[in-house]
């Protein structure tokens, strides 16, 4: 099983083990990681954005999890959990498996609006969406497939050795559940100073 790269904003992901014998890792939000060796990603997504990287030449992958575009001036501008330094952080640790980023290739998930509140240009998920479709353009990094929007959580499966990804839209009881654990979080967020040493999960 390869070794885990940790990062202090980061929570270490939990490692089971798939039919196949492969590594499946969980992603949770302001969690990444990338690998050259097979291993299964997975991650269960309500407003957040998910962004699988492949590199076909080397066959190696890896997924973030992110909550929000970017943080505000007094939280850490280095956490995951925003899609600025999530996509910087993924490049770059599929950049040390050895990957090029000219090659990359992009899935996106997510964005749902989960949390009841009606599809608008600022709602958070719509930021979410707009943030990466930009990044993505800006970092000349084509988007193979994309599923994003609408009011439903996801479930995300990527496969790092393949670049293959299976995506399941999840029924109303896993949406309420997945909307209650957002709304905890971001109570958290608000009530918590954060710092670089913190443990969010």
């Amino acid at each position: 099983m390869p070794p885990q790269k940790t990062h202090p904003e980061r929570q270490v992901p939990a490692v089971t083990e798939t039919a196949q014998g492969l590594p499946r890792i969980t992603i949770q939000v302001g969690g990444l990681r990338a690998s050259r060796e097979p291993v299964v990603l997975d991650t269960v997504l309500g407003s957040c954005i998910a962004v699988c990287l492949y590199d076909p030449v080397i066959a190696a992958g890896g997924m973030n999890h992110f909550m929000l575009p970017e943080g505000t001036s007094s939280e850490n501008p280095t956490s995951a959990r925003y899609g600025v330094y999530a996509m910087e952080l993924l490049i770059n640790e599929l950049m040390k498996e050895g990957g090029d980023r000219r090659r990359f290739q992009a899935k996106v998930f997510g964005g749902g609006h989960v949390l009841r509140v009606q599809e608008r240009l600022d709602s958070v998920p719509q930021q979410n969406i707009e943030f990466i479709r930009s990044f993505l353009i800006t970092e000349r990094i084509p988007v193979i497939k994309e599923d994003v929007g609408g009011c439903y959580p996801r479930r995300v499966v990527f496969y790092s050795h393949t670049g293959q990804a299976f995506r399941k839209r999840l029924g109303m009881v896993e949406a309420e559940r997945t909307a209650e654990q957002e709304r905890a979080y971001r109570a958290r967020l608000g009530k918590q100073k954060l710092d670089g040493d913190a443990t969010l999960f």
